[in-house]
């Protein structure tokens, strides 16, 4: 990959070039700057709704988690395949993995478990390309917090990726307890997330 004059890029690959744009875009403060399906996305000011749900999650997560292991809001991740770079709510990493990547996005296959909150703007990405996306680079869990899901409220825990297609391991309306296995082995209680 060559830059030309700073401003103009000639990229081996469409990812390179996709990459090369996303590190140079500027958004307003707080907003996230993405690529999901090789569009180069940027999303609002998350709500303060989402923020409590994504902070109540982290908080049970360091209860369990070893403590070579790390859970990042907003940490980019990689997914080339799809040309996909997600920002998500939530992931949960081992730390070395943050040394091992470049100084600003490391590969999504890195993750243990990977949560989206949707929000207005996020919502249809996260329910099916994001899903696809961490499915194919591997993402062992991937938890949707979906407090605009057309039935209500609902978390929806996801697991043993085949391609790009999760299992849905288990569903619950927010209230309800929501199960996260090995090796996380713990309970969180949905009642505690705000609907929106």
């Amino acid at each position: 990959m060559r830059e030309l004059e700073g401003d103009y890029v000639l990229a081996d690959n469409m990812w390179d070039e996709l990459v090369w744009v996303w590190r140079r875009t500027e958004a307003p403060k707080a907003c996230k700057v993405e690529i999901v399906e090789g569009l180069i996305t940027v999303a609002p000011l998350s709500s303060l709704a989402h923020n409590v749900a994504a902070e109540r999650v982290q908080r049970r997560l360091y209860d369990v988690i070893p403590r070579e292991w790390g859970v990042y809001q907003r940490l980019p991740l990689a997914v080339p395949a799809r040309l996909g770079l997600y920002v998500p709510d939530l992931a949960v990493v081992v730390g070395e993995a943050l040394r091992a990547g470049d100084d600003q996005l490391i590969p999504a296959s890195t993750a243990e478990l990977v949560g989206e909150i949707t929000s207005t703007a996020t919502a249809n990405n996260d329910r099916t390309h994001k899903l696809a996306g961490y499915a194919e680079a591997g993402v062992p869990l991937y938890l949707l917090i979906d407090c605009l899901a057309p039935g209500g409220p609902t978390a929806t825990l996801y697991g043993e990726p085949k391609g790009d297609v999760y299992r849905v391991l288990s569903v619950a309306k927010f209230g309800e307890p929501l199960a996260l296995p090995a090796p996380f082995d713990l309970t969180l209680d949905t009642g505690e997330f705000p609907e929106a």
